[in-house]
């Protein structure tokens, strides 16, 4: 991201390693072709050069990042939990707490760029049109108002928008002030009279203190009787099922990408950031044994919380809300028929 950073071209590593004489040596591989090079060398640089032609504005954006960005870092930009906050910070650098943002700190628009094409959605990189990664850009300077609302991103613009911190890094001069210590004879043995821990990196919050650390290893230890779990799983009907609307059923689908970057469904299904949701409906709170659910969530389910029709749309209007010190990051779905929807589509892998 900064000024001493300098580029190097994936495609001509590719082109590089892909040498006849490395091929002729080695005797494996070929040398990449053309059009391989190019999908792997999409790299975009601060002087605009590796942009794709398109374009994407503010309103675009707000759509698109609602969809598929806000489940993690926010309807604003503002962040979830501890997913990165893309918004705010303003004059905060000379701070010893600061709030490092795409306004505040980084210094090149096209690392936004470029980072956005080739990593996110979260869990789905890769598939979003060169359009809508300037319809997202472009909704992230907004959101940091470093642009109007009206405001559209191109390739033709995008050199002309100024970020704040664009002049807070220092040119790389290491070559000549610090070669000569790197290349000296080092020292092996007896280099220092004593080593001690003079800081703690408590404003992080990064150094756990031993309390701490003693009661979370007992809160973990911490599980409900295998007698009540059972006795509470054969009180639950198993879920009716025979009536699901196909149609509801698919928009349900479609509905489910925005907690598919954590949740998995289906029979090769694993545990990510959430745990698998495979029969879920009917089922009693902290079901999968695999899974280390927050405190908040085990306490409920030693309560006898059930993932039922009220539950789940309590649930899925506002996480936080229905069960305070979740660790489910996603803000919530906003209207009542994709809560409806996504419901019905977990009745339908419960059912399989």
């Amino acid at each position: 991201m900064s000024k001493f950073l300098k580029s190097i071209s994936l495609g001509a590593v590719v082109a590089i390693l892909a040498v006849p004489a490395a091929a002729q040596t080695f005797g494996l591989g070929r040398a990449a072709l053309p059009e391989e090079i190019a999908a792997w060398n999409l790299d975009v640089h601060p002087d605009g050069s590796g942009l794709p032609e398109g374009q994407g504005d503010v309103f675009d954006g707000e759509e698109i990042f609602a969809e598929k960005c806000a489940v993690c870092h926010g309807d604003f930009a503002e962040g979830i939990g501890n997913w990165p906050k893309l918004a705010g910070g303003k004059d905060t650098l000379d701070r010893k707490d600061p709030l490092k943002t795409v306004g505040s700190y980084w210094p090149y628009l096209s690392t936004s760029f470029d980072y956005i094409r080739r990593s996110m959605p979260y869990g789905n990189a890769g598939t979003l049109t060169d359009d809508e990664v300037y319809a997202i850009v472009a909704y992230i300077l907004y959101s940091n108002d470093l642009v109007d609302d009206e405001f559209v991103l191109s390739k033709e613009n995008f050199t002309e928008v100024q970020m704040p911190n664009a002049d807070g890094f220092m040119l790389d001069d290491r070559m000549q002030t610090e070669f000569t210590q790197w290349v000296a004879e080092p020292c092996m043995s007896d280099c220092k009279d004593n080593v001690e821990v003079t800081m703690r990196a408590m404003v992080l919050d990064v150094t756990p203190e031993e309390t701490e650390a003693t009661n979370a290893v007992a809160d973990t230890a911490t599980t409900p009787e295998p007698e009540t779990v059972a006795a509470e799983e054969e009180a639950v009907p198993a879920p009716e099922v025979a009536e699901l609307d196909p149609a509801l059923v698919a928009e349900g689908e479609k509905v489910f990408r925005k907690c598919k970057a954590c949740h998995q469904v289906g029979d090769d299904a694993r545990n990510r950031v959430g745990p698998i949701l495979n029969g879920v409906v009917g089922a009693a709170a902290g079901h999968i044994e695999d899974f280390k659910y927050s405190k908040a969530l085990m306490k409920r389910a030693e309560e006898g919380l059930v993932w039922n029709d009220e539950t789940l749309a309590g649930f899925l209007a506002a996480p936080r809300k229905y069960l305070k010190g979740t660790k489910m990051s996603f803000a919530g779905l906003r209207k009542d028929d994709e809560i409806e929807a996504v419901i019905a589509y977990l009745y339908s892998v419960s059912a399989e």
